[in-house]
């Protein structure tokens, strides 16, 4: 008689296996920092543990060393950790050493093995500090620079922003590591710079990227064209919601009269206006008016130009916002050495893992739990089967 159950569970133990056997061999990429004379624990054991210890809602070393050894006999059906489980000085001592750049590599290939970037996407790119790193009330050395896919709802890779630098050299370096052709990529007015616009064209890749006075011609001839242009394209829409009504109309001109030294802008094809005025109901409180303004290499509708510029914030709320509520990255105090920015990429890897499972009715925070009491949910989420 064939037992059934005895074969569901050797299947279900081969998926897991080759979904773990997957992430090592993604991540056997990395150096191992550490020297080999009294090494305990297997580089790949430590960088797995750590993956899953973070979905299962551990936000530091030591909950990454009580989760991993409350749940051994489930590690070890996967994992070999010939001398147990390693201690959390452990866990941040390796976290701390291994080269970033290699981890955030091999997270953004792991990305892409993940994810289909789909044509016409939008990806925000958009910077968050953390701010739990920083020392003696100094500002924290660590700022981010992130790529998000508003469809897929992913990261899709991180760069650290140099001590010395800001984003504007950060962003290029991002842009040439993702996936994006194809897509649409909005930055906020950090980013409207001529080399970042070539570099995403040549991902081909279209742009929108917000203006202000940091470009200051840019910014007056756009205002002019608006002022004097004829040909101008309008769509307005409202949103009614949360006590208040909120009128966007955004305007754009495709053909210019006034904007200097065109061709420094690689690929542009429209000039973008968006005004919005927010009124509160039952409330004194006066109304909120706004004026921006995008360059874009886009001809398109207003009507699909306004939803992508929308799009944009989807990294705020979606990303940033996660990261601080459901992850706690902004109360981290993790300082020694890469620990912050290596945090940071597991976190992203758990957040991106647990936002495909579409079926549980919980927040981030209450799939992490799930997964940490419930060995099938994790696996399933490590399967991407949710």
């Amino acid at each position: 008689m064939i037992n059934y159950l005895y074969i569901i569970l050797i299947i279900s133990n081969l998926n897991h296996l080759k979904t773990v056997n997957n992430f090592k061999s993604i991540f056997s990429n990395i150096d191992d920092p550490r020297s080999d004379i009294n090494k305990l624990h297997r580089l790949d054991d430590i960088l797995l543990i750590g993956i899953i210890a973070v979905i299962c809602a551990a936000d530091t070393w030591k909950d990454i060393e009580t989760y991993a050894k409350a749940k051994e006999d489930f590690l070890r059906s996967f994992l070999d950790l010939p001398n147990g489980i390693p201690s959390d000085d452990t866990f941040n001592r390796v976290f701390s050493s291994i080269d970033p750049e290699q981890f955030e590599r091999c997270f953004m290939d792991w990305v892409i093995d993940l994810v289909d970037v789909t044509d016409g996407e939008v990806v925000p790119i958009d910077g968050k500090t953390l701010r739990g790193a920083k020392t003696n009330g100094k500002k924290s050395p660590v700022h981010m620079v992130s790529a998000w896919a508003s469809t897929n709802n992913m990261v899709l890779g991180q760069v650290k922003v140099s001590e010395k630098s800001n984003e504007i050299s950060a962003i290029p370096k991002l842009l040439e590591l993702i996936t994006i052709k194809g897509c649409v990529v909005t930055i906020d007015a950090m980013g409207c710079q001529e080399n970042i616009a070539k570099t995403i064209i040549k991902q081909e890749a279209d742009y929108i990227l917000a203006v202000k006075e940091n470009q200051k011609q840019l910014y007056q001839d756009i205002q002019d064209e608006f002022r004097f242009g004829k040909s101008i394209q309008t769509y307005t829409d409202e949103d009614l919601g949360h006590g208040r009504i909120e009128t966007r109309k955004c305007s754009i001109i495709n053909s210019f009269e006034f904007i200097q030294n065109q061709g420094k802008w690689t690929e542009l094809k429209g000039i973008i206006k968006i005004e919005s005025v927010r009124e509160f109901k039952n409330s004194d409180k006066p109304n909120e008016n706004a004026t921006r303004y995008y360059i874009t290499s886009l001809k398109a509708n207003p009507q699909v130009l306004q939803k992508m510029i929308r799009l944009h914030w989807s990294i705020e709320n979606k990303l940033h916002w996660c990261l601080d509520v459901a992850f706690s990255e902004d109360a981290s105090r993790k300082r020694a050495g890469n620990a912050a920015q290596n945090f940071s990429a597991l976190s992203k890897i758990a957040l991106n893992l647990l936002k495909q499972d579409k079926q549980t009715r919980q927040g981030l925070k209450g799939k992490r739990l799930k997964a940490a009491y419930d060995n099938n949910y994790l696996l399933k989420i490590l399967e991407r089967k949710v």
